[in-house]
């Protein structure tokens, strides 16, 4: 079962507000251990990415190159 199957969304605390309201999210996350900060991270990267640790989108490669000798 993957992380992001265990959190349901509260529907019911949705509301909307203007960017100049203040918002209360810093003292929310602050109320919260790490280790609860951290299980949410990882929750909404397994909704945006999905639960593979890699993403086959991203490919790494590297390259060798020869330095030349400097005259010094």
């Amino acid at each position: 079962m993957a992380l992001s199957e265990s959190f349901q969304v509260d529907k019911t605390a949705f509301s909307v507000t203007t960017l100049s309201e203040a918002d209360d999210e810093l003292a929310y996350w602050l109320t919260k251990t790490p280790q609860e900060r951290l299980a949410a991270v990882e929750a909404t990267r397994q909704t945006l990415y999905g639960s593979s640790s890699t993403s086959p989108g991203l490919q790494r490669f590297f390259e060798i190159a020869q330095r030349e000798k400097s005259g010094l």
